[in-house]
């Protein structure tokens, strides 16, 4: 949003030309001083007996000034088309003012005719689901990352090793760092529920039914679980052939841009949940947690989130294998990290 305001009168003197413009871009300008800098100058023109307009805006990927003023000219030239057909301006003003209601039905709806808020919450609650699972697995396994890095770096993790095993030593960061990120997520979850208790109890209320419906709560956990140690086993990995983070970058750039996919799949998973390409992706192991967790609301078939479940699971425990050797080889090892040492450490090479 933005707000109108009366232009300074050297803009309103001005003749159209570059002295014209030089003056809206000393205004719309960074560096203008804080009292006579503008977001925007708009001149209104006419070009072929049509209106229109000549905008400088301060940002040039700034959209919403040129489309309020297309907007406006649009309507302004209905407007005029009208009246000059001999219309009442009344007429025109109401034609204006009218909004549609448009209602729709589905037979999916919960009473079995008209959509309502209730019936569009669970796209939304999968949506936010997907987003905070993301959120917490990649945070979870970054705190992860940084402790085993740091403990390497202090020799720390070499001092633990003499009185555990390796597998013992991952095994208790990754369950720590769970409990961990656990206890934060439940403490805002109920910060949040009691907010929403609170200040919109129905809206909560119908929160609460969707988590319930169809054991949908249970495959937000399961999703969780599995998304956490695929990936958490992995940066402590990673974590044991590091001593800063200039040597993680090595192989966290490629790993989370490879995240960033199911971000983008999740969108399209709010408007259309049965499409293909969400589908394939949903059941790619290291996507299912995010994706998975968003289609589940929209009622998938069982199978495809069992199948993406059993899939997940697998490829969780791969990665503890994988994650376990390369861990131990790592922590006592000085070698510069690299995909050829990762790789070589993981097959015993």
């Amino acid at each position: 949003s933005f707000e109108l305001v009366e232009a300074p009168a050297e803009l309103t003197a001005a003749a159209p030309g570059e002295a014209r413009d030089a003056l809206a871009r000393r205004y719309v300008d960074k560096d203008a001083p804080e009292g006579e800098r503008l977001n925007a100058v708009v001149f209104l023109t006419e070009k072929d007996g049509q209106p229109s307009a000549r905008v400088w805006t301060g940002r040039a990927t700034d959209d919403v000034v040129q489309d309020a003023v297309r907007d406006a000219l649009k309507s302004a030239n209905r407007s005029r088309v009208f009246v000059s057909s001999g219309i009442d301006p009344s007429v025109v003003a109401q034609t204006e003012r009218f909004r549609p209601e448009v209602s729709v039905f589905s037979p999916r709806a919960a009473s079995g005719g008209e959509v309502s808020f209730r019936d569009k919450l669970p796209v939304i609650v999968g949506m936010a689901v997907g987003f905070i699972l993301w959120s917490l697995i990649i945070t979870g396994a970054s705190i992860l990352l940084n402790s085993v890095m740091e403990e390497k770096s202090n020799k720390i993790l070499e001092v633990l090793l003499s009185s555990a095993s390796a597998t013992e030593i991952l095994t208790g960061k990754v369950l720590g760092v769970a409990l961990l990120t656990l206890a934060v997520l439940g403490a805002w979850g109920g910060i949040g529920a009691v907010g929403l208790m609170t200040s919109v109890p129905d809206v909560a209320r119908d929160i609460g039914s969707v988590l319930l419906t169809d054991g949908l709560f249970v495959w937000f956990l399961l999703f969780l679980v599995g998304g956490y140690l695929m990936y958490a086993v992995l940066f402590a990995a990673i974590g044991a052939f590091c001593d800063t983070p200039r040597d993680a970058q090595t192989l966290m750039g490629p790993i989370m841009m490879v995240l960033i996919v199911p971000i983008l799949v999740m969108q399209m998973a709010i408007r259309t949940p049965d499409a293909m390409v969400v589908k394939v992706i949903s059941l790619i192991p290291p996507f299912t947690p995010f994706v998975m967790a968003a289609r589940a609301p929209s009622g998938p078939p069982l199978i495809e989130l069992i199948g993406g479940l059993i899939g997940m699971f697998l490829f969780a425990a791969l990665m503890i294998w994988v994650a376990g050797r390369a861990f131990r080889a790592g922590a006592l090892s000085d070698v510069k990290l690299s995909w050829k040492s990762f790789m070589g450490a993981v097959t015993g090479r």
